[in-house]
């Protein structure tokens, strides 16, 4: 007896793993479901998708078993299996470290597991391996011309089209007084949404984030919709806005992908497809079709690169040793930091914010306030549509917390409160005065550790060099701050 598993983020249109005769079992997974408190609106997503999947397979003649979140152990599935004479089990890879402990584990000798690439990434583990010896950093920069290369895109005769690889230092406007942001095309209800928040209010009503309204994809035709929507009406001006912020809006010029992308509905290969197919007559802007690749076959690439070769060493590194707990107003939206709290209210809205605000808003001021990265990570695991480990382990303690050491940046990503205020709509407050004064606390307390780093010497020096009764009222003012954290 064989058996083929489907877990919530692998509901790929031709599974390698689904064959004549073969029971398809979809588990709602502890890891995806009840592992933390998981906003609502995801766990929406993983069930109404998880649905239409399970109908989309009967349709085409194969048998189904579906396994909700509360008989989810597996375990008690695993002994299950044994006990029916269950002899061979397939599956595709996860890009879970402990889903994939479990897995092997509990199969133990007498089930024969077999694992198939997964077609939701573009490089294999061998080409990963050939890129990154044992022993050498971990560079977005170097990998993403590598991948450029290797993948034949915006290349000619070996150099990059336009003369430079990426474009990112023209990508850094913000949104103009005035300028009126395109639609965005919102999946309708359907059946199988309609089932799933009645389940998730039924079954998990405790969480956080609001169920309604829902109006992500959880079809593979709305997932093609948005993506033509995205290429159609914000693409163009998707790079000059990629870094800007708006108070009260969240999509912008964004795609918002990543949780169709990130669940299956969508392979990067089609959205490259799409892309240059829509390329041709829209006749993208270099700088915007060029930052666009760069997040697909660049950056989410490498995240996944880094998380398979080092993340458990990152996950359980702490290097600035921080402690802190994250306290329940930065579940609420009540820490009385206008960007913070208007960020993580709409986070809680919809399960989404962009990548801006959630590396130089949300993980900037968390990094300053001195957070348990273990506490960050869980954060975002908890409230974000489109979290998963092997995307939030080196984007917590690899890019926004440090807590990696270095391991692939080449400086934390920290900033005052000016770099919020040139690059969006907020205006000054006393919010300012205490984003500041932990800024500049941060600075100092860790000078020594940044003095000889390029990128920040300048920073130490002026900190140095500050007046003492201004940073003498800074340390006042974060000390008051992180007191009411604690």
């Amino acid at each position: 007896m064989e058996l083929a598993l489907v877990f919530p983020h692998q509901l790929y249109p031709q599974p390698p793993i689904v064959k004549p005769g073969r029971t398809v079992v979809l588990i709602e997974d502890e890891l995806y479901f009840s592992q933390y408190p998981f906003h609502k609106q995801k766990l929406v997503l993983h069930r109404a998708s998880m649905k239409m999947y399970q109908q989309e397979l009967e349709k085409k003649g194969h048998k189904t078993l579906y396994i909700n979140a509360a008989q989810a152990d597996l375990k008690n599935l695993f002994a299950g299996w044994r006990k029916q004479g269950v002899k061979e089990i397939y599956y595709i890879e996860t890009n879970d470290y402990l889903l994939e402990r479990r897995l092997n584990r509990f199969a133990e000798s007498k089930i024969k597991l077999h694992r198939t690439p997964s077609p939701n990434f573009l490089t294999s583990a061998d080409e990963l391996n050939s890129f990154f010896p044992k022993g050498k950093k971990y560079l977005m920069a170097d990998f993403y011309i590598r991948q450029r290369k290797r993948l034949n895109i915006l290349v000619e005769d070996n150099a990059p089209v336009g003369g430079q690889w990426s474009f990112d230092a023209e990508n850094r406007k913000r949104i103009p007084k005035g300028l009126k942001l395109p639609h965005v095309f919102q999946s309708k209800s359907n059946p199988w949404v309609t089932e799933a928040i009645q389940y998730i209010e039924k079954h998990f009503n405790k969480n956080p984030g609001a169920l309604e309204p829902f109006t992500y994809p959880v079809t593979f035709a709305d997932a093609e919709k948005v993506l033509e929507d995205f290429l159609i009406n914000r693409m163009r001006d998707f790079g000059a806005y990629e870094d800007a912020i708006v108070k009260n809006e969240s999509i912008l010029f964004h795609s918002v992908l990543t949780p169709a992308l990130n669940i299956g509905l969508l392979s990067p290969q089609q959205i490259l497809d799409k892309t240059f197919e829509l390329h041709r007559t829209e006749k993208f802007p270099l700088n915007s079709l060029e930052g666009f690749v760069r997040q697909v076959i660049g950056w989410r690439e490498f995240m996944r690169a880094v998380y398979l070769r080092e993340g458990v060493k990152q996950r359980t590194t702490n290097a600035l040793g921080y402690t802190r707990k994250i306290p329940a107003s930065f579940y609420k939206g009540t820490t009385g930091i206008e960007p913070i709290d208007q960020t993580i209210k709409k986070v809680l809205q919809t399960g989404y914010c962009h990548h801006i605000e959630r590396l130089m808003i949300l993980g900037n001021f968390m990094h300053l306030c001195e957070f348990d990265p273990d506490e960050v990570y869980r954060w975002f695991m908890e409230l974000f549509i489109d979290a998963y480990d092997w995307v939030m382990v080196p984007n917590v303690y690899g890019m926004s917390q440090y807590a990696d050491g270095g391991m692939m940046t080449t400086k934390p990503y920290v900033s005052g409160s000016n770099y919020v205020l040139k690059m969006s709509d907020y205006t000054k407050g006393l919010w300012c005065e205490v984003w500041d004064a932990l800024y500049w606390c941060y600075i100092e307390k860790h000078r020594e550790q940044f003095v000889h780093n390029p990128r920040m010497s300048m920073i130490v020096n002026l900190q140095q060099k500050m007046d003492a009764n201004r940073m003498k009222h800074h340390r006042k003012v974060a000390k008051g701050f992180l007191l009411k954290l604690d």
